[in-house]
């Protein structure tokens, strides 16, 4: 997989990225994804001996994952760079009850200082979602999750399927930016790099292949045990719409979550969801729960 010259700097659309936080697009994103974690969860570590996972996730932005992660109980630790999107995850953090509050900890860093921040050096479940289309190429980024997994741990990654930039215009009919799309993907096959797109924060970003993505994942040791599609037939609404009533939104996830696992569908999803396994199978020695620090 080639590397990107793009200036993918995520900062830039942070503010219209927590507006819209409550809408549509971005909260069944959210519900998909966590059904898709929860069964490899439950089919990884079952109820382990009644004991919470030691959680990672990098890049957390506000928390949507992680948090609710501690609210089932599992001890979770949270590296986030930006100090605003920090702010706003100690203000979700906040509504917790104190025994939850207990099991987060927010530190500030990244993906390059991974090593340097977090302690202790291996976890059983590692997050990194929406995070890989704002850096330069994936395979460093995945090494250094594989780097931070305890034996038998599991790695989930959220990123921008690069397969199916053009998808998004096609069904809304914006013919001009199909076709600037499918340039854009035949000319970054051609050259042997990512595909670039600037998405609807107006933040330039990188795409990644489902088969790069998924060859990375083992050639960095982890085992692929799955690997879906999210926002197949959702993503043709417009960034502000609102959540529909509950009965509604149950059904759009249920549908979502079921394309997302099957061909030919989940091909088509606006992000590529892969869960992988590190070697091995025991668990880490357990942690003792942190109090909160926003670093």
């Amino acid at each position: 997989m080639g590397q990107t010259n793009a200036d993918t700097d995520f900062s830039a659309g942070r503010d219209p990225w927590l507006a819209r936080l409550g809408d549509l697009r971005n909260v069944v994103r959210q519900q998909v994804v966590a059904r898709q974690l929860d069964g490899h969860v439950r089919g990884t570590f079952g109820d382990a001996d009644g004991r919470p996972l030691r959680v990672l996730d990098v890049g957390a932005g506000q928390g949507t994952q992680v948090l609710r992660l501690a609210r089932l109980g599992h001890v979770v630790t949270a590296v986030e760079p930006d100090p605003l999107m920090r702010a706003s995850f100690d203000k979700t953090t906040a509504s917790l009850e104190d025994a939850a509050r207990e099991r987060v900890t927010l530190l500030a860093g990244d993906l390059a200082k991974l090593a340097s921040v977090t302690s202790p050096a291996a976890y059983d479940l590692i997050l990194c979602h929406g995070v890989l289309m704002y850096l330069p190429e994936s395979r460093t980024a995945i090494a250094t999750l594989a780097r931070a997994a305890a034996p038998g741990a599991l790695v989930s990654v959220v990123a921008r399927n690069g397969d199916a930039l053009a998808w998004r215009p096609s069904v809304r009919h914006d013919w001009e930016a199909v076709v600037e799309l499918l340039d854009e993907q035949e000319g970054a096959l051609k050259q042997g790099r990512d595909p670039l797109y600037r998405n609807e924060l107006g933040v330039q970003a990188r795409g990644d292949r489902s088969a790069d993505l998924l060859a990375t994942f083992e050639d960095e040791g982890l085992r692929v045990e799955g690997w879906y599609g999210v926002r197949v037939a959702t993503d043709d609404v417009s960034v502000d719409t609102p959540v529909p009533t509950p009965d509604e939104l149950a059904r759009i996830v249920d549908v979502e979550e079921r394309l997302g696992r099957t061909d030919p569908y989940r091909r088509l999803g606006t992000l590529i969801h892969v869960v992988g396994r590190a070697p091995g199978g025991r668990m880490a020695p357990w942690p003792r729960a942190r109090t909160s620090t926003a670093g």
